[in-house]
């Protein structure tokens, strides 16, 4: 078989080792749950410690976790030799998960939230990349899967250091995948759409930036109608798309929208996803069931 050939086929997660960050809640600990049922021994690292230690004890596979900063680009230098160390297989996949969020317009942006922002949710990306390609390359075979948004595909207002950030990790992925053509690693870039986790809550506001007066909680609460798919579900749409070797993984019908709109109005989108979720916060936040 060529090793032009090897990167095409499909790559089974299940029973397989793997590392994750932002482990703590979300997305992250869907892909935990969903992965340790299938045997897969799971590497957690979060920042939050508390969240960490809920997530770990839920499993029934081995775990190995780290209170972890992503943005500490020795400290996963030191995680990954932790892993390399615990490994009694190969490392079938690394998620570069970790995130968080800041509203503002751009006119009254904090420049240290959007720089806390973008150290986590690309500095991070990239130090994990970094710091786990070589064991991948060494072994010749595992997937970096980095997570990008729907806010990676199109720009909206209020966003603009979230979709810098996310609009970076699809580049950077993008790149990464076509340095590893040829051998037996692969790079994914994953587009969530609108997921129920506490990322809005969690996130950085000094202020309504749409000058409504809204409370924090109040525009977290708004957020949430309109997310339509569990994390849960997303992370199962993950570990799928992995495995059938896809580049691309959109999560959610509401990814796949974003995704249509940025190909035929790449100028004009903004409009008809302002109907959609008014449409959506109508039926009083029910997309989708998952």
């Amino acid at each position: 078989m060529s090793r032009i050939s090897r990167t095409r086929i499909t790559r089974p997660l299940a029973g397989r080792p793997v590392m994750i960050t932002g482990a703590a809640s979300g997305i992250g600990r869907g892909l935990a749950q969903f992965l340790s049922r299938t045997g897969s021994p799971v590497a957690l690292a979060d920042i939050d410690e508390a969240g960490l230690k809920q997530t770990a004890a839920a499993l029934n596979s081995p775990v190995l976790t780290r209170v972890l900063d992503v943005r500490d680009a020795d400290d996963q230098l030191a995680f990954a030799d932790e892993v390399r160390g615990w490994l009694d297989a190969p490392l079938a996949a690394v998620f570069n998960n970790a995130g968080v969020a800041v509203a503002s317009s751009v006119l009254d942006a904090v420049p240290a939230d959007d720089e806390w922002l973008r150290q986590i949710n690309f500095d991070g990306v990239v130090n994990g990349t970094r710091a786990f390609l070589p064991l991948l390359v060494e072994q010749d075979q595992g997937v970096i899967v980095n997570t990008s948004s729907v806010y990676g595909l199109v720009g909206v207002p209020y966003e603009s250091a979230y979709c810098a950030a996310k609009f970076a990790v699809r580049g950077f992925t993008d790149a990464l995948r076509q340095e590893l053509r040829g051998t037996g690693v692969s790079a994914v870039t994953v587009h969530p759409g609108g997921i129920k986790t506490n990322i809005a809550r969690n996130a950085r506001v000094r202020k309504d930036p749409e000058g409504k007066g809204r409370t924090h909680e109040q525009m977290a609460a708004e957020f949430e109608k309109v997310t339509i798919t569990t994390a849960d579900k997303a992370a199962e749409i993950i570990c799928r798309g992995v495995e059938r070797g896809k580049a691309r993984i959109l999560v959610g019908p509401d990814a796949y929208l974003v995704d249509a709109l940025a190909r035929i109005t790449p100028t004009h989108y903004m409009g008809v996803m302002e109907l959609a979720e008014r449409v959506i916060r109508a039926r009083g936040g029910k997309g989708a069931k998952h």
